[in-house]
């Protein structure tokens, strides 16, 4: 019997509203070769959708069941897209799992693989005034010898580098993954990883990037401080934005809530959920990807003077221990089974981690000139003003996917 072999697992998520930096774009990731490849690719990745919302809400309700009154903020798709890449080397009771918690049973998994596929080179698709990278990496022991039909499928369907490592020395092991990872994430997530356990031979890292400029921009100069009404009867003072634009937003009379959707340039935007007082764990129950088919039926477009702190959030999980709780337990045990990565070696994933940063302001690129007035119909501004916890959405609006799903408690990340 080989002994077990460690696999770690890392993932690294960044969400920047702050603007494009002058750097170097990543390599074009290659995407579908036809126009009927693409077609099946977005059938596919519309499939995935309603499971990934699915999943993501179930995980988020564990993350704020196992720390309430804490900010939450993590990639559903970044996860979801990681572990689906790792079912390729996964069999029999292992590969289940995951695809119980994960919500992809009964979907065939070639669907999957192509659905993520599309996702991934829709990720990877940027403008000048929009960037969003989502890339994996396999570091991989000098020694080991993973089979090349996984190492082909990782690379062909989710664009996977493989980089040669000398698990022996673990020291610049990690040294060199976490230069890695803050390179990937232009210098925004640095020290990832804080030790790796002896024996790891391959560990994973998937770094999804994000930045972008709101399409209609704040005004900086109208920021002011303000109090944030934390729960109970504290409040901690937040720089303030304001704006009054057309929005599409509305009141979610069952569950108490108002919703606010606040696009970026290009496909991608930001929705806002504001609970009524002491209606937040009644939002957080009915989170579900019906719920938000729901809220986009309800909302219109209206003008609205929206309200909302400038800020910056880091959420950081230990999704071995979180995941458990999902029922997704045999990939990281003993009796796991990844033999389709090596036959011939016993693995398991020894370490998986997230870390997500979110950073909202006023304007996108740096010394970017505004977008412009927007001409108002004569209407009263509808008053949207979010100075107590609400939830945040970033979704691609094409295939309806949450890229960052998100709980903002303390602004100020107290």
């Amino acid at each position: 019997m080989n002994p077990m072999l460690g696999l770690g697992l890392l993932f690294a998520g960044l969400l920047t509203v702050e603007g494009l930096l002058n750097s170097k774009p990543p390599a074009k990731y290659r995407g579908p070769k036809s126009q009927i490849q693409s077609w099946k690719g977005m059938k596919a990745a519309e499939g995935l959708t309603k499971r990934n919302t699915d999943f993501g809400c179930k995980l988020y309700r564990k993350l704020a069941s196992n720390s309430p009154g804490k900010n939450i903020f993590f990639s559903p798709l970044s996860i979801s897209a990681a572990f689906s890449m790792l079912s390729l080397g996964a069999q029999d009771s292992t590969l289940d799992e995951i695809k119980q918690g994960f919500n992809f049973r009964n979907m065939p998994d070639r669907d999957i693989h192509e659905g993520f596929h599309y996702l991934i080179y829709r990720m990877n698709q940027g403008s000048q005034d929009l960037e969003l990278h989502l890339g994996n990496t396999l570091f991989i022991d000098q020694k080991l010898q993973p089979e090349k039909k996984f190492l082909t499928n990782v690379k062909n369907l989710y664009s996977a580098d493989t980089v040669s490592t000398n698990f022996q020395n673990l020291g610049d092991t990690r040294k060199q993954i976490n230069d890695y990872v803050s390179q990937k994430t232009q210098g925004k997530i640095n020290n990832l990883i804080k030790n790796i356990d002896p024996g790891t031979v391959m560990l994973l890292t998937n770094c999804i990037f994000f930045r972008a400029r709101w399409q209609h921009e704040f005004d900086p100069k109208i920021t002011k401080e303000e109090d944030f009404f934390l729960d109970g009867n504290q409040r901690v003072r937040v720089p303030m934005m304001f704006r009054g634009g057309m929005y599409e937003t509305g009141y979610d009379e069952q569950l108490s809530c108002t919703i606010l959707e606040m696009p970026y340039q290009g496909t991608i935007s930001a929705t806002f959920i504001l609970p009524d007082e002491g209606k937040m764990k009644t939002v957080e129950e009915a989170l579900k990807a019906d719920t938000f088919n729901r809220w986009k039926k309800l909302i219109t477009r209206r003008v609205v003077d929206v309200s909302l702190p400038r800020f910056s959030i880091t959420g950081n999980y230990d999704l071995k221990r979180t995941l458990s709780y999902l029922g997704i337990t045999k990939i990281f045990e003993e009796h796991g089974d990844l033999t389709r990565i090596s036959p011939h070696r016993s693995l398991k994933v020894g370490e998986a981690v997230h870390e997500a940063v979110l950073k909202m302001d006023e304007k996108g690129t740096e010394g970017a000139a505004g977008s412009g007035a927007q001409t108002l119909p004569m209407q009263t501004p509808l008053p949207i003003k979010l100075n107590k916890p609400f939830l945040v959405v970033i979704k691609d609006d094409v295939v309806s996917t949450i890229i960052f799903l998100g709980k903002i408690v303390n602004p100020t990340g107290k």
